[in-house]
């Protein structure tokens, strides 16, 4: 057992315990802070509270029997004065509006100071972020998002520069600029933000509200319960955010974000309320985080035509590791708005249970030259009553021109600057037991081929009884199915090496345009 400190603050902590588990850790452990045993733990990644600054830390993790024991010594960073928000004339007991009391609290902190959320329920519309702030939500604390539509700021999709040579972006929706309400927490151009603690950040949405005609603009496209743009070094830890009128976390064009040991909870039926949807991003890790919510878990984006071809910035270098996923559509998606692509993903030592589909990669012709998908790399990964593990999808149709032949036919079109492509796919040492639909099913560009697919060390097995049959795609001319094993069609160069598949009505692999198998 391998025992690392992930991240420190003043007031907080967390580690890794590396035992060879996943989310779950193989046993569970005492944790000891300070020679004082504080609690059990089977989570790989642990949340340590209630520290207190400049002050050195011994944490040891012991099993049960004591054959198993690893210290680890750190000291907490310096942190300068704490601004309560009561002190700020926040009431806390979920009637009256606190929303300005916690903003005065936050202008008016420090650099190294704290702004503490102490327990109490505290309604509010939105709050904004600054940077070098410190920001505890307690254990105990709830922020309860306002229903009042009118309490919420608008942020506009496009604003022009006085010298009209440029625009600004702010409003965003499904990859384009447009108008939307702010965040219930927002942060522009803020840096070396941590928010944190075990309280709830809860979005309250209802079916009665956001949730009603959620495509539907009314005023503004639906808020997001953390909305970041232009956003350095921020990190989000520990706390519980749930019930988000729409995309949970939403970073864009941000860079250096860590999301360790939270939990997003919305119900499964609720409308696109996605977990963490990183856009434009660069460099963020998501780890030890669970989620069980209405649509996709994690969905990696950047763009739609427009702004891909205006940034030409992928979202790139991100690590998804040890998060417990369910109930979700996708459990890792990748687009449909990638138009400025995707490079550089891990997704690791995850579990997957009760989703639609596992990864999900969604493209399609006219996301453009610049949406390219590569080195996309899974493993050590376990999935239970997963419909489709693996789903590739270069024909996706939701959007107004979707289903038009152009999207959707399957000859071979010229290449062009409307051509998406895809580079490498690995998937080793994966488990998926209890599938419904299809092992896999990937669907290439006949006139641009997924370069690289690599499956190593697979094993799925289909659910004996009451297996569901599902369309395993969203695309034109796909059909329902039940049972069906890897479908793969328009890719250079296929490796398979150790790949089962149990219970499958029919033929294990079906394989089409198929260039080379590798090694």
């Amino acid at each position: 057992m391998i025992l690392n400190l992930l991240k420190k603050t003043a007031r907080c902590a967390v580690i890794e315990i590396d035992d060879g588990g996943n989310y779950f850790t193989k046993e569970a452990y005492a944790v000891w802070i300070n020679h004082e045993k504080k609690f059990l733990t089977d989570k790989a990644i642990t949340y340590l509270s209630d520290l207190k600054p400049q002050t050195a830390y011994d944490v040891i993790i012991e099993s049960g029997d004591k054959t198993v024991k690893e210290e680890l010594h750190f000291v907490t960073e310096y942190e300068g004065v704490t601004m309560n928000v009561r002190d700020f004339g926040a009431f806390g007991d979920g009637v009256h509006d606190d929303s300005t009391f916690i903003q005065a609290a936050i202008m008016a902190c420090p650099k190294d100071g704290r702004v503490l959320i102490p327990s109490g329920k505290y309604s509010i519309g939105s709050v904004f972020l600054k940077s070098n702030l410190n920001l505890e939500i307690a254990k105990g604390a709830e922020l309860v998002s306002l229903r009042d539509r009118k309490l919420h700021p608008h942020f506009p999709g496009e604003l022009q520069t006085y010298d009209e040579k440029d625009e600004y972006y702010l409003g965003t929706w499904e990859g384009n600029p447009r108008p939307m309400f702010a965040g219930i927490v927002t942060g522009i151009e803020s840096e070396n933000v941590c928010i944190y603690g075990e309280g709830v950040l809860n979005g309250n949405a209802t079916k009665e509200d956001w949730w009603k005609n959620p495509k539907k603009m009314n005023t503004a496209y639906r808020p997001r319960s953390i909305f970041l743009k232009d956003c350095k070094n921020v990190s989000i830890l520990g706390i519980t955010v749930k019930d988000s009128p729409c995309w949970t976390i939403h970073p864009y064009t941000c860079e250096n974000m860590g999301i360790y040991a939270v939990t997003i909870l919305n119900p499964e039926d609720s409308p696109n309320t996605d977990g963490i949807n990183p856009e434009f991003c660069k460099n963020v890790t998501i780890c030890g985080v669970h989620f069980s919510l209405g649509d996709d878990c994690i969905a990696v984006k950047s763009g739609k035509i427009f702004l891909g071809k205006k940034y030409k910035r992928p979202s790139e270098q991100i690590t998804v590791s040890r998060c417990f996923m369910e109930n979700g559509h996708g459990a890792v998606t990748l687009g449909s708005e990638i138009a400025g692509g995707v490079k550089g993903l891990i997704v690791k030592d995850c579990i997957f249970t009760n989703t639609d589909r596992g990864l999900r990669i969604k493209t399609r012709r006219g996301r453009g030259e610049d949406s390219v998908l590569e080195d996309i790399v899974f493993e050590n990964i376990y999935m239970e009553d997963v419909k489709t593990p693996f789903t590739v999808n270069s024909f996706y149709f939701c959007d107004p021109d979707g289903k038009t032949s152009y999207v959707q036919t399957r000859e071979a079109l010229p290449v062009d600057e409307r051509t998406p492509g895809i580079g490498s796919l690995t998937f080793k040492n994966i488990t998926a037991v209890d599938c419904h639909v299809a092992a896999m099913y990937c669907d290439g560009l006949p006139e641009r081929k997924i370069e690289e697919i690599t499956l190593d060390s697979i094993r799925v097995s289909f659910k004996k009884d009451g297996c569901e049959k599902g369309i395993p795609i969203m695309s034109e001319g796909v059909t329902e199915c039940s049972r069906m094993g890897f479908f793969i069609r328009n890719v250079k160069t296929l490796r398979v090496k150790d790949v089962s598949v149990e219970g499958c009505e029919g033929k294990e692999f079906i394989l089409d345009g198929i260039d080379s198998f590798g090694d």
